[in-house]
C-alpha cells in the first residue's frame, strides 16, 4: 500500500506546473521553487521583512516592509518594474484594472494601474489594513482612527473612487481582515470581538470572541481567504490559546484550544484540514485540525522557527518555511511523511502561481 501511495506522489509531482515563491526574509529575494527544488533567486527586492506576494493571471507583484511596489515576471523568473508607495506598507490588493496599495507611514491608500502608474492617492491619516475589493468598492480598516472605509470606483476607463461609507468606532486597533462574498470581517488588537460589515447593505455588527485569558501577542494573527469555508469561518484568537469557528452567517459554533498563540490558519485545497502555527515559545509547532470533526489530529515539532504553510493545490503537500533553519519542507499529507527538504536562506512567506 506504501508503494502505491508513494508512485501516486512521483507521478503527481512529475506532472506539476506550480511554481512557489518563498519570501527570503533577509535576503532581499524571492526563491523559486519547482519540482521540489530550488531553481531560482530573483534578487534585490529591497526590505522583505513582511514582503506579501500577490499573482493575477500572468503577473507577479510584491509589497515590501519599506514600500516598494515591485511587478515581476513569474514565468521568466525576473523584475519587471517598481516604484516607491511610501515608507512602509504590508497590504495590498489586486484587480484585473488596478493595484490598491494600503500604506502605513504614509497615511494613505494609493491606487495604481497594472503597469504601476500612479491613478490617486486617498488620504486617511490613518496606518492602513486589511484591504479588500467586493464589486466595484474598495474596502479597507484604519488602524489609528479605529474606522473602516468604502470607497466606490465611479470612473468609467480609469479607476477612481470616492468615499462612500464609515464606519466610526468600529473596533479598537483593526489589524487584518478578510472577505467572505459580501461580508468583511475585521479583526482588532484591543477588543474582544471581530466586527462583521454587509457590503450589500452597510450593516456592521460586533460578535463576540470568548477570550479567557491575554497572552502577550510577539507576532500578530493573519487573516484570509485561507480562513473560510462555504460553512465555516476560522478566526486566530489575539492573545489566547484558540481558534475560533463560526457557521457563515456568523453564529458561534466551538473555540478550538490549540497549543499557543495562533497566526496563521490555513485550509487545505478541499478544506479538510487546517494548519495552525503560532508564535513565541511555539514557533516551531504546526498542528492540523480536522474541520469536519473540529479536533486536532496531527502535530508537528519541526524546531526552529516556522513562519508559513502553504498547502498545494496538485500534489497532496504542505509546505513548511522553517525560518531558523533556513529550509522548506514538503510533507505528504497523505502520510504525514516529509518527503523533501529544500535550503533556503531565512524564508518566511509561501507563495504559490500556475499558469
Amino acid at each position: 500500500m506504501k508503494k502505491i501511495v508513494l508512485l501516486a506522489f512521483i507521478i503527481v509531482s512529475l506532472f506539476a506546473t506550480e511554481k512557489v515563491f518563498v519570501v527570503e526574509r533577509e535576503n532581499s529575494a524571492l526563491a523559486v521553487i519547482q519540482d521540489h527544488k530550488l531553481i531560482n533567486e530573483i534578487k534585490n527586492m529591497h526590505n522583505f521583512n513582511h514582503a506579501v506576494v500577490k499573482f493575477i493571471e500572468n503577473d507577479g507583484y510584491v509589497i515590501t516592509r519599506d514600500g516598494y511596489l515591485i511587478k515581476f515576471d513569474p514565468i521568466k523568473e525576473k523584475k519587471i518594474k517598481e516604484v516607491k508607495a511610501s515608507e512602509s506598507a504590508i497590504g495590498f490588493t489586486l484587480t484585473k484594472d488596478y493595484v490598491a496599495v494600503a500604506n502605513y507611514a504614509n497615511k494613505n491608500v494609493q491606487i495604481f494601474d497594472r503597469d504601476l502608474n500612479l491613478l490617486q492617492t486617498i488620504d486617511t491619516n490613518s496606518k492602513n489594513v486589511g484591504i479588500k475589493v467586493y464589486k466595484n468598492y474598495l474596502v479597507f480598516a484604519c488602524m489609528d482612527s479605529d474606522e473602516l472605509w468604502v470607497m466606490e470606483n465611479v470612473g468609467k476607463n480609469t479607476p477612481k473612487f470616492k468615499l462612500k461609507k464609515v464606519i466610526k468606532n468600529a473596533g479598537e486597533v483593526p489589524f487584518d481582515a478578510m472577505i467572505n462574498k459580501n461580508l468583511y470581517v475585521v479583526g482588532f488588537f484591543n477588543s474582544p470581538f471581530v466586527g462583521v460589515l454587509n457590503l450589500d447593505t452597510f450593516e456592521y455588527k460586533q460578535v463576540p470572541l470568548k477570550l479567557e485569558h491575554k497572552n502577550i501577542v510577539l507576532k500578530v494573527p493573519h487573516f484570509g481567504f485561507w480562513s473560510i469555508m462555504k460553512d465555516k469561518f476560522f478566526i486566530p484568537a489575539v492573545g489566547d490559546n484558540k481558534v475560533f469557528v463560526f457557521d457563515k452567517d456568523f453564529n458561534y459554533i466551538k473555540a478550538i484550544e490549540v497549543e499557543g498563540n495562533p497566526v496563521f490558519t490555513s485550509l487545505s485545497p478541499k478544506r479538510k484540514y487546517l494548519a495552525v502555527t503560532f508564535s513565541g515559545k511555539k514557533f516551531p509547532i504546526v498542528q492540523i485540525i480536522d474541520t469536519n470533526t473540529l479536533k486536532i489530529i496531527k502535530r508537528f515539532d519541526f524546531g526552529g522557527m516556522v513562519l508559513h504553510v502553504r498547502w498545494s493545490n496538485e500534489e497532496p503537500l504542505l509546505y513548511i518555511s522553517n525560518n531558523q533553519k533556513s529550509e522548506v519542507l514538503g510533507i505528504d499529507t497523505n502520510t504525514w511523511k516529509e518527503v523533501f527538504k529544500i535550503s533556503v536562506p531565512k524564508p518566511s512567506g509561501i507563495f504559490i502561481f500556475r499558469k
